[in-house]
């Protein structure tokens, strides 16, 4: 299953994220956390930003200028009527040109629906994407090594993949970034989050 597809499946349960029953502080303290190693505000990128918009309306409120991505355009759709003045790409990440650098990236619960063959693909266009000493936070699956699959928890069947661990790790490293934060947030689940930082000069 190919990013694009996701974004279809997306598009038919937008539902579950306007309800009143989505719990609108998911991630929000580890986005705070994140945001702590950030040495100045500038631009920010929410990649698979949805529609809820708490991540863009922390970011405003901490002084950045936000963008968001999504492959989902109702997705999209609604995040615009949320956020009019802010700027959404309506675009697959894995294909994605970056129209500048960012000090400061998300992708929270997104990611882990790249193919597992793009998977360093993507994460290397994010860090390419961010100035020296930008800060991402992404969640994945924590596992030991790499490996994909699909489930329909959310109703439509969706395929995720993760690098493992050990495998986001090497990528990161080889990327010239230091982690400074991993965390299983959801244990025993393998819910995890990670903040990286870009190295203010390459080694």
């Amino acid at each position: 299953m190919n990013p694009v597809e996701t974004g279809k499946k997306y598009d038919t349960i937008t539902h579950l994220w306007e309800s009143d029953r989505f719990n609108r502080d998911n991630g929000m303290a580890a986005h705070r956390r994140a945001l702590q190693f950030v040495t100045q505000q500038g631009r920010a990128l929410d990649v698979g930003c949805g529609c809820t918009g708490r991540f863009i309306d922390l970011l405003l409120e901490e002084g950045f200028q936000p963008e968001g991505l999504d492959v989902s355009g109702k997705m999209l759709a609604l995040a615009r009527e949320r956020h009019p003045q802010v700027t959404f790409h309506h675009q697959d990440v894995c294909h994605w040109r970056s129209p500048g650098q960012y000090t400061f990236i998300t992708a929270w619960d997104s990611v882990w629906h790249v193919p597992l063959s793009e998977q360093e693909n993507m994460l290397t266009r994010l860090v390419e994407s961010l100035t020296p000493g930008g800060v991402l936070i992404f969640s994945f699956g924590g596992t030991d090594a790499p490996g994909d699959h699909r489930d329909d928890f959310m109703g439509p069947e969706m395929y995720y993949a993760s690098l493992g661990i050990e495998g986001y790790l090497a990528v990161l490293a080889r990327l010239g970034c230091v982690c400074r934060h991993l965390e299983y947030d959801q244990y025993p689940e393998l819910h995890t989050w990670l903040v990286a930082q870009k190295r203010q000069e390459m080694p």
